[in-house]
């Protein structure tokens, strides 16, 4: 495995789906079976692709900074900056599996609200 190649497409396929093309997203990066973790999206492509689109016509101007993006075996970790409308912000960490020809077809993910104040001088990044 490219870990290098695997980090780029873990971040071209999440930037892709979130930026309003899931469908391209999914074509291009993800394996035929594709399962997903997330409790709010549906199992498979179809799901993803379907909860990315509803996202972009609800919040179109939501934007995704990268912050980190690690990679090791076939897993790559990817650590986010999301802020959504009325300066709604949140930091994710998502997690992606790659198969043997390359292509996601697993993920896991967090989300945690940026609290608008915080017991230390620390960001979350």
């Amino acid at each position: 495995m490219d870990l290098r190649v695997n980090k780029e497409n873990a971040i071209s396929f999440y930037k892709t789906a979130f930026l309003g093309n899931p469908r391209l997203a999914i074509d291009t990066y993800a394996s035929t079976e594709y399962i997903q973790h997330n409790p709010s999206v549906a199992n498979g492509r179809q799901g993803f692709i379907d909860y990315f689109e509803r996202m972009q016509r609800v919040y179109p101007e939501k934007t995704i900074t990268f912050v980190r993006c690690i990679a090791e075996g076939d897993l790559v970790a990817l650590h986010t900056h999301q802020v959504w409308p009325d300066d709604d912000q949140y930091v994710t960490m998502d997690f992606f599996k790659f198969d043997q020809y390359g292509k996601i077809c697993e993920h896991w993910d967090s989300i945690q609200q940026i609290p608008k104040t915080s017991a230390n001088p620390n960001t979350m990044y």
